[in-house]
């Protein structure tokens, strides 16, 4: 079952959401990387218009461009996209033990509809004994009539407890169809069923929180979320500090005869983008007369009216506060879920040690009934009534220990102690 749990719907969805994580983290890193432009420019001027020659000019231009400064643009959204990795790894994860434990559920579930329709079988066999019984004791004259309709009323309810039971093993089989995206093939008998894995909790509830505190993928969307929401404020206080400030150098021949640029080597820093660019332009022309010269430049430029900056500042900090409201709630949440979780855990154990008692009680009233048989006090069909009770009392039993290792492996989930890639019992 495992096996085809890797190939169902969700599990795949969950991988190739983890893989779409990953492809903008690469497509991020190459934006934040050296880019490399080559392009052409090409004139033809008249002048004057009267009398003049047409002149052409082309001239090609290689261009890079890299994020320098950390406070760049590309390079905060690597660490956003690095961010939203982290939370898809720890999502997909989830994703993956919440799926094994479905599948977990939906296998008892089937097994446990499986002995409910085996239950309900031989319910109806005896129920149907019981009412010929009933019915020639009456022709006898030793019941009375209303003992005979109350046979008929158990025996319908028997009928009716069997379809029940017929078509919650319908169901469940294709719930567990469902999950795994594909037909799947259970076995007849309940016996044929394996038991749920085992995991075993031995932290107290304290560290269990701690740990799903840290795990969680509510809490890392969470944490990714107040990531964002502090850098997108650090760009707004740095956008609102920072001047529009970009230096520049150009070198090589500046300018010929006619006005014209020969071969430039140019670059220039912008500091609020945090970008370092260059530039390398070579005319296809004969340049060997323009001289050589070099040319530094400076701009800046702060607004002083009008720039909307402070407003957002105060949104991007209401934007963080938001965020780590959004984490507190989260740790809540999680801590909340765990406390519960435990608690089933823990009634599914006491009830357990309850099962086992009436368990043992079917099967000592089923010895003291076989020996009443013997000395002559019953009949068989009150043997038989006892054999159900016994047969009910075990499937019980079973279907408490199977619950307390789902409420255990639900435990095991809620704090991402699960292991995604356990041999889960069943078919494969």
């Amino acid at each position: 079952m495992l096996a085809a749990l890797r190939r169902s719907p969700d599990w795949r969805a969950a991988d190739l959401k983890f893989r779409s994580a990953q492809l903008t983290l690469d497509s991020a890193r190459t934006r934040a990387g050296l880019n490399l432009t080559a392009g052409a420019d090409a004139s033809l001027t008249r002048f004057p218009w009267e009398g003049g020659s047409w002149t052409g000019a082309t001239t090609l231009t290689v261009t890079a461009g890299l994020s320098v400064l950390p406070w760049s643009a590309a390079l905060e959204g690597v660490r956003g996209a690095q961010r939203a990795l982290d939370s898809a790894a720890v999502e997909l994860r989830a994703t993956r033990a919440a799926l094994t434990l479905q599948a977990a559920q939906a296998y008892e579930t089937a097994r446990s509809a499986a002995a409910a329709q085996e239950l309900a079988d031989a319910q109806l066999a005896l129920a149907t004994r019981q009412l010929e019984v009933a019915q020639a004791q009456r022709t006898q004259g030793l019941l009375p009539a209303e003992a005979v309709l109350g046979q008929q009323a158990a025996l319908e309810n028997a009928r009716a407890a069997q379809g029940r039971a017929g078509r919650a093993a319908a169901q469940a089989t294709r719930a567990l169809t469902r999950l795994l995206g594909q037909p799947v093939t259970l076995p007849a008998q309940a016996a044929g069923f394996a038991p749920p894995p085992q995991v075993t909790v031995t932290d107290d509830l304290s560290i269990l929180i701690a740990r799903a505190q840290q795990r969680r993928p509510e809490v890392a969307r969470a944490r990714a979320g107040l990531g964002d929401a502090q850098a997108g404020l650090s760009a707004a206080q740095l956008d609102a500090r920072l001047p529009d400030l970009t230096a520049g150098v150009r070198a090589g021949q500046l300018v010929d005869a006619q006005g014209n640029a020969g071969r430039t080597v140019s670059g220039s820093l912008n500091l609020k983008a945090g970008t370092l660019g260059a530039q390398v332009s070579l005319p296809l022309r004969d340049t060997s007369a323009a001289p050589n010269g070099v040319a530094l430049s400076l701009s800046a430029s702060l607004p002083l009216l009008g720039s909307g900056r402070g407003l957002a500042v105060t949104q991007a900090e209401l934007g963080a506060a938001q965020a780590q409201l959004a984490l507190d709630s989260a740790l809540q949440s999680v801590e909340l879920d765990v406390r519960s979780r435990f608690d089933t855990w823990t009634d599914e154990r006491a009830a357990l040690n309850a099962a086992r008692l009436n368990d043992e009680q079917a099967r000592t009233a089923l010895g003291s009934a076989r020996a009443r048989l013997d000395a002559g006090l019953i009949t068989t069909l009150d043997l038989q009534q006892a054999e159900l009770t016994v047969r009910q009392s075990a499937l019980n039993l079973t279907a408490q220990q199977n619950a307390a290792a789902l409420a255990a492996l639900a435990l095991a989930q809620a704090t991402t102690d699960l292991d995604p890639l356990l041999a889960t019992g069943g078919p494969r």
